[in-house]
C-alpha cells in the first residue's frame, strides 16, 4: 500500500507550487539531466511506504553528501543517447558489408547525417560507460563498505557486457566498421540493459543533487522506525523557505497523539503546521529535511486542511466545504491506521457557538484514534479548556504573543498550555481602524 496524500495536501504544503517556483520541489530540483528531473518528480508524487526503502535512500544520499560526490557525466550526453536509443528502425541499422566507396565518400564529406547521428550516439555511450565504470569502482574500493555498494555492484555486473568500451576510451572518431559493430550491440542487442543503466544514472543524478542541497542548507536525515507504536519525534523543526526561521521541538506518541495548538493571528500557527507537514512528507521520501533530528514510525498517509478554498462553482459555502473535507478525512481515519491529520482553524466558516461545539466533538472523537496523529489549531480557546477534562492524550501547546507596550511581538516558539492572548481589539486600535471609519463618516457629512 502506498503513502496516501491528496491534491489539497500537496497544495497546502506547497510541495509543487502553482508554477513550480518557490515550492518544496524546487528546493531540490538541481538535477543535471532531464531523466533525473523526471525521476525526482516521480519520487515526490509517490512517497515511500517501506521502512527499509526509506532508510536505504536516506543513507545513500547522506553518503554522497558526506563524500562531496559530484555528478561524473556531462549533462548533454544524455540527450544524445536518448535520441540514439529511440531510433530502432532497422532501416537505420548499419551493416559492415555496406561500407562501400559511396558510404566512405558521404562520411568523408559529412553529408551522411543519419550515420553521423549513430556515430555520435556510439561515442556518447562509450564515454558514459567508461565514466560509470570509474565511478562504481571508486565506490566499491571504499574501505568499510558504503550504502551504495549493492547498487554499484549491480551496475558493475551490467557494465561487464560492455568491456570493449574501455578499448575506445579515448576515441574521438571510429571507423565505419567499428561503428557498425558497436551500434549493433548497443542499439539492438543490449538496448534494454542500456535503459536500465540510464535509470541507475538518473537516480544517481537525483541523489547527488539532493545531497548537495543537504550540504548547502544544513538539512539532516530522519530515521524511520520499524515498530508498531505510533511515534514522531522532531527536534529543531523549521520551515525550509524561511530566511531566519525559529525552530521548535515536538514529541508525539499514542499517549499524546493530538497536538492542540492555540495562539493569536500572526503568531505562527499555520507556519508551524506547514513545517510539520513538510517534514513528514520529506521523511517519507527519504530526503533530508529542515530539522535538527527526527525519528518516526511509518505513516500510512497525510491529509491537511490549511488553505481550503470555497467551491463557488458547486455553490458551497466555506463552512460546507470544511464539513465535506472533514467527512473525507473522517472516512479515511475510520479505515486506515497511522494517518497524519492537520486542521488549521477548524470551523472558521461558522459562528462561535457552533465552532466551539463542533471543535470539542470532533477533537474528542479523533482522540479515540490513538494510532493516528492529529494537529489541530483553533481560536476557540474555551474548547481547549473543555477538552482538558475530556481527553488524556492531548498535548496542549500555544504560540505566545508578548506585548511591548501596545505592540504585539511574536516569539514563534511553542509553549505548553493554552493561550490566554486576547489582543484582537488592541491590534485593531493600533491600526486606527475606528478613527478611519469615523473620519470617513464626518467627510460624507
Amino acid at each position: 500500500m502506498s503513502f496516501i496524500i491528496d491534491k489539497q495536501t500537496l497544495n497546502d504544503l506547497n510541495i509543487f507550487g502553482k508554477n513550480r517556483g518557490e515550492s518544496v520541489y524546487s528546493l531540490f530540483n538541481g538535477t543535471q539531466t532531464k531523466g533525473g528531473a523526471l525521476i525526482l518528480e516521480e519520487i515526490f508524487r509517490y512517497p515511500l511506504s517501506d521502512v527499509t526503502e526509506i532508510n536505504k535512500r536516506s543513507s545513500q544520499i547522506c553518503f554522497f553528501r558526506e563524500k562531496g560526490v559530484t555528478f561524473p557525466f556531462r549533462g548533454e550526453l544524455f540527450d544524445t543517447v536518448e535520441y540514439y536509443l529511440s531510433n530502432t528502425d532497422n532501416r537505420s541499422r548499419l551493416a559492415p558489408e555496406e561500407n562501400k566507396l559511396q558510404q566512405k565518400f558521404r562520411s568523408y564529406m559529412g553529408t551522411d547525417t543519419e550515420y553521423e547521428q549513430v556515430h555520435k550516439g556510439v561515442l556518447a555511450w562509450i564515454e558514459i560507460i567508461n565514466k560509470l565504470d570509474d565511478f562504481v569502482q571508486l565506490i566499491l574500493s571504499s574501505k568499510g563498505g558504503t550504502p551504495y555498494d549493492a547498487d554499484a555492484a549491480e551496475i558493475r555486473d551490467m557494465i561487464l557486457d560492455f568491456s570493449w568500451a574501455s578499448v575506445e576510451k579515448e576515441a574521438k572518431k571510429l571507423s565505419y566498421t567499428k561503428t557498425a559493430e558497436y551500434d549493433r550491440i548497443l542499439r539492438y542487442e543490449k538496448r534494454d540493459k542500456l535503459k536500465e543503466l540510464l535509470y541507475f544514472i538518473y537516480n544517481l543524478d537525483v541523489y547527488i543533487a539532493v545531497a548537495g542541497v543537504a550540504a548547502k542548507r544544513g538539512f539532516v536525515f530522519a530515521k524511520a522506525l520499524d515498530q508498531l507504536q505510533n511515534k514522531i519525534s522532531i527536534r529543531g523543526l523549521y520551515h525550509p523557505q524561511l530566511k531566519s526561521p525559529i525552530s521548535n521541538t515536538i514529541e508525539i506518541d499514542e499517549n499524546s497523539n493530538i497536538i492542540f495548538l492555540t495562539g493569536a493571528n500572526m503568531a505562527g500557527k499555520s507556519t508551524f503546521m506547514k513545517s510539520f507537514g513538510i517534514s513528514i512528507f520529506l521523511a517519507h521520501i527519504g530526503f533530508p529535511l529542515p530539522v535538527e533530528s527526527m525519528e518516526f514510525t511509518l505513516q500510512s498517509g497525510m491529509y491537511t486542511t490549511i488553505n481550503l478554498p470555497d467551491n463557488l462553482s458547486m455553490g458551497y459555502s466555506h463552512f460546507y466545504a470544511e464539513v465535506l473535507r472533514l467527512k473525507k478525512v473522517a472516512e479515511q481515519v475510520s479505515r486506515t491506521q497511522n494517518l497524519v491529520i492537520i486542521f488549521d482553524e477548524l470551523f472558521r466558516g461558522t459562528n462561535v457557538k457552533d465552532a466551539y461545539d463542533a471543535t470539542v466533538a470532533v477533537t474528542e472523537a479523533f482522540a479515540r484514534k490513538r494510532n493516528c496523529t492529529f494537529v489541530i489549531s483553533t481560536h476557540i480557546i474555551e474548547a481547549g479548556e473543555t477538552l482538558k477534562e475530556l481527553c488524556g492524550n492531548i498535548n496542549f501547546v500555544y504560540l505566545p504573543t508578548v506585548m511591548e507596550g501596545s505592540q504585539p511581538v511574536y516569539t514563534y516558539k511553542l509553549k505548553a498550555g493554552i493561550t490566554n492572548d486576547r489582543h484582537g481589539m488592541m491590534i485593531i486600535n493600533n491600526e486606527h481602524i475606528l478613527e478611519i471609519i469615523k473620519g470617513s463618516e464626518s467627510f460624507t457629512k
